[in-house]
């Protein structure tokens, strides 16, 4: 059977701390939900949101007794990027490291598409000649030095 996730996330939700709760596959994540006593309306999914549930902290712990498996916001961040791209939310032992390859992978495509510079300088007066020490004297323009 795959698992349950729960992330550490502790963000402020009126007087709660939140978490969130995922799964490889929506009918585990009802089941969980079930099981935790949550209203199915509770769940936010697509198009607005990646499929899960917020947890209070009380109600993560009760999760992880019923078999979830507690996971850092970090992995949790990084599965639901690879489950968007390949469909899978993979392990959370790799996925940090698969979300930093991807990463890397689409810097080197930028970077080959804008000519190995990731970030090309603006050249915000094209019809100066910068190589020339004095840009203003160089189109003939008289000021005071």
């Amino acid at each position: 059977m795959m698992p349950v996730y729960v992330d550490d996330m502790r963000i402020p939700y009126r007087r709660m701390l939140m978490c969130h709760m995922i799964a490889s596959d929506d009918a585990l994540l009802h089941d969980m939900a079930a099981r935790l006593g949550l209203d199915r309306g509770w769940h936010e999914g697509p198009p607005l949101h990646e499929s899960h549930y917020n947890l209070a902290q009380s109600t993560r712990d009760r999760a992880i007794s019923f078999g979830a498996i507690a996971i850092t916001r970090r992995q949790a961040a990084a599965m639901v990027a690879r489950r968007r791209e390949t469909g899978a939310l993979g392990e959370p032992e790799d996925a940090i490291g698969w979300l930093r390859q991807r990463n890397a992978q689409r810097r080197q495509v930028s970077e080959s598409a804008t000519g190995n510079n990731p970030r090309p300088e603006k050249n915000f007066a094209p019809d100066l000649n910068i190589s020339d020490p004095d840009p203003i004297k160089a189109e003939g323009i008289q000021h005071d030095a």
